[in-house]
């Protein structure tokens, strides 16, 4: 009986392997949610690039403007375009039905999407891109197989290829060099990672707290303890 259960659980291991999936190597964003400066270029960047596409619906643009220290006058010239209010959740206008029949599946939201990939699987998926004739827009992704969008960096980037051994060619064209557009795409992931836990600093910083106030009363209560049972002892 033993045997047959060791047998059953050897046959089951390619089969669980592969769902799971094959391990893609992921580039570090090294991100950074204590400057601010940094999440101010990202919020900017993904306004200007991928708003038209992708909503933040979960978050605020007055509370995005407070915890980035924007002033409401210079967010409301700067990173509001089309007549919103502070108060409002940052949204776009784009029908879901059109923009299924148009990418394949309609745009994510991308409020919670740094939670669900990874800031480093984002900071590598859009430095990715390659040139692929065969996709409805030409282009095509290293970790995201037959991805159905378009790279809307490409003007920054340049294009890219997939050599003969199967890795990505240096972008050509432009208007960054590789190290600035690394930067833009570290500062959009820093401002993408800060959108799915707004409070990361705060809660690491209170957990640390916490762990001190746990230590500091465990001493005390052991040494109260032990004056308790001293003469029981």
């Amino acid at each position: 009986m033993m045997k047959k259960f060791i047998l059953a659980v050897f046959a089951l291991v390619p089969v669980l392997a592969f769902a799971a999936g094959p391990s893609l190597p992921l580039d570090s964003a090294n991100n950074d949610l204590a400057d601010k400066e940094s999440l101010k270029r990202g919020f900017k960047t993904y306004i200007n690039y991928c708003l038209g596409c992708h909503q933040l619906q979960y978050q605020r643009y007055n509370r995005t403007f407070t915890d980035l220290g924007i002033e409401e006058a210079d967010g409301i010239e700067n990173y509001m375009y089309t007549g919103e209010k502070v108060g409002d959740h940052i949204t776009n206008t784009m029908p879901k039905k059109e923009a299924a029949a148009w990418f394949g599946t309609a745009p994510p939201d991308l409020t919670l999407e740094a939670r669900l990939r990874s800031p480093d699987w984002i900071y590598t998926y859009l430095r990715s891109f390659y040139i692929d004739e065969s996709r409805p827009f030409g282009v095509n992704n290293t970790i995201f197989k037959d991805v159905g969008m378009p790279h809307v960096l490409q003007d920054l980037q340049g294009v890219s290829s997939i050599d003969e051994s199967g890795k990505l060619t240096p972008a050509q064209g432009g208007s960054l060099t590789a190290e600035e557009y690394d930067e833009v795409i570290r500062d959009l992931t820093n401002f993408l990672e800060y959108v799915g836990e707004p409070n990361k600093l705060e809660r690491k910083a209170l957990g640390v707290k916490v762990l001190i106030f746990i230590f500091i009363f465990f001493i005390l209560a052991y040494l109260l303890k032990k004056e308790y049972w001293k003469d029981v002892h």
